[in-house]
């Protein structure tokens, strides 16, 4: 059966984010992976073993909400299909995951280095901070375990020696959080090069925390907003 207009649009839209973390330099060879709700029963998926920038429309799983295929494609999802279930199960209002290797933020990871200074108001506003889970085994229940702690305050996270994940209500709602995530990781980098960041003031934040509940109205969890993790 071919796919529907709204599965196939998906499909293709997974594949054009692929090519962008490609592109970007976020992952080396197969790694990462992406996935949407195409409805409450079924999600869309990256396959396993394919680099993110070579992907097709064709190539994208069909799964259900327990991870198994629904419709033999020649491909398989990854077996860290795992955390993005288990994302999806923590927070119903999240419709879209990814997963990424982008190099400053793995080097903090890899560093045990979070990024908690308030130091651009778009990081502020967006992601207010981002937290390292602990280290768990990739392809095991120890992964999606470790991020359980962060899921109800944060929208993105480092992964332990691992890499990064981002959440959010849509494929560009997610994504767009990863590569802030990065640029964020990538500021502090180099900023940390000059001494340091100047940060912001207990009273700037508030007014960019006021800002993105007042005037952009942003879906999503945040830190400065609904407590610390």
């Amino acid at each position: 059966m071919a796919p529907s207009t709204d599965e196939q649009v998906l499909r293709e839209h997974i594949c054009a984010i692929g090519q962008r973390l490609y592109q970007r330099e976020m992952g080396a060879a197969n790694d990462g992976n992406i996935s949407v709700k195409l409805d409450d029963e079924r999600l869309l998926c990256s396959p396993t073993g394919v680099s993110k920038g070579f992907m097709t429309p064709d190539m994208i799983c069909l799964i259900d909400t327990d991870g198994q295929l629904l419709a033999d494609g020649g491909t398989k999802p990854s077996s860290e299909i795992r955390v993005h279930l288990h994302v999806y199960r923590q927070r119903p209002d999240v419709n879209a995951v990814v997963h990424a290797h982008p190099l400053y933020a793995t080097v903090h990871a890899i560093c045990g280095k979070p990024l908690t200074k308030q130091i651009m108001p778009e990081s502020t506003i967006l992601l207010g901070e981002v937290p390292i889970a602990p280290y768990g085994t990739p392809s095991t229940m120890d992964l999606p375990n470790s991020i359980t702690d962060y899921l109800q305050t944060h929208d993105a996270l480092l992964l332990e020696n691992h890499g990064a994940l981002a959440y959010g209500a849509d494929l560009d709602n997610a994504h767009f959080k990863m590569e802030a995530l990065d640029y964020y990781a990538k500021v502090v980098y180099l900023a940390s090069q000059y001494g340091g960041a100047h940060e912001f003031s207990p009273s700037e934040i508030d007014k960019l925390i006021e800002l993105r509940k007042n005037r952009f109205k942003l879906p999503g969890r945040h830190p400065l907003v609904d407590g610390r993790g």
